[in-house]
């Protein structure tokens, strides 16, 4: 279905800690470029007093109110899927959906996340050294950016997660995809971070609701690039220590704004101008 000019598109946004969000500007600003009313609506679990078990609920209000579709961020990426009628090809290799077209009474997820943050590392660090990165995060957005990485060629991705056993069977399911070693769940931290080329950070920490570091920034070296998807703020803690060190960095706006690209195409049929939601996202200021 494409929407035509002058329609009214209802979209969303379900997570917690979301206020902060630039999602909502980036969808309702193209929409009126594309001649479309969209209305993208913040539902923020922390503001409702609400957890994941309320997304049932959520989602049945989204398909009698007429939504287009829900993106779906942290802590819902995972939780998600059993509500869903149909996954497409990446959400399904991924185990994780931040975006939801609900059409003709289905809810169907996909997955942006891991284009968005290629695109961004495309664009941000053309030139990177790709042999061995250490990601920290393994949960849904996590999965789309280890897919991602490896996808980008990085030789090895090892990953560390609160939960050592998610790490674990990432890594299984990576290896499988992408071939035997190429992600490992690592248990040495200091070490694997001596050997890395770069960092990857896919983990809430250093949101303006959680602030401060991943990691001990001892660890971090200025042979690294480091890559962090948080962007409220736009400069994280990660972010501030590692240029201090004189790492390359990237911070988390351009998977933002290019895993929103194909949300709105996805909501809408259209495709939008990935370089003007560039640019809106960034005269929104540093955050």
């Amino acid at each position: 279905m494409t929407a035509r000019e002058g329609q009214s598109v209802l979209a969303g946004l379900i997570g917690a800690g979301i206020q902060g969000s630039r999602t909502p500007a980036m969808h309702e600003r193209e929409g009126d470029e594309q001649g479309l009313r969209v209305l993208y609506q913040k539902i923020d679990l922390d503001r409702l007093g609400l957890g994941p078990d309320a997304l049932p609920e959520l989602l049945l209000a989204a398909r009698r109110m007429g939504f287009a579709g829900l993106n779906i961020t942290y802590p819902c990426k995972q939780a998600i899927i059993p509500l869903l009628d149909e996954l497409s090809p990446d959400a399904a290799a991924l185990g994780a959906v931040n975006t939801v077209v609900l059409r003709d009474g289905r809810a169907v997820g996909h997955n942006t996340d891991w284009w968005g943050w290629a695109e961004g590392f495309r664009r941000g660090l053309p030139d990177a050294a790709l042999g061995r990165a250490v990601q920290l995060g393994a949960g849904g957005a996590g999965a789309a950016v280890a897919h991602a990485a490896l996808t980008l060629g990085i030789g090895q991705l090892t990953l560390f997660d609160m939960d050592p056993a998610r790490a674990a069977a990432l890594a299984a399911q990576l290896s499988t995809q992408f071939g035997e070693n190429r992600a490992v769940a690592g248990s040495d931290l200091p070490a694997a971070m001596a050997a890395a080329d770069g960092l990857i950070h896919c983990t809430p920490t250093g949101m303006a609701k959680l602030p401060g570091l991943p990691l001990p920034a001892a660890l971090l070296h200025s042979r690294l690039w480091v890559s962090e998807i948080v962007y409220f703020p736009l400069e994280t803690e990660l972010l501030r220590q590692a240029r201090a060190l004189g790492c390359r960095t990237l911070d988390g706006g351009g998977m933002a704004v290019f895993q929103a690209v194909e949300a709105f195409r996805l909501f809408t049929g259209i495709t939008p101008d990935a370089e003007r939601m560039r640019r809106h996202f960034a005269s929104m200021g540093a955050g």
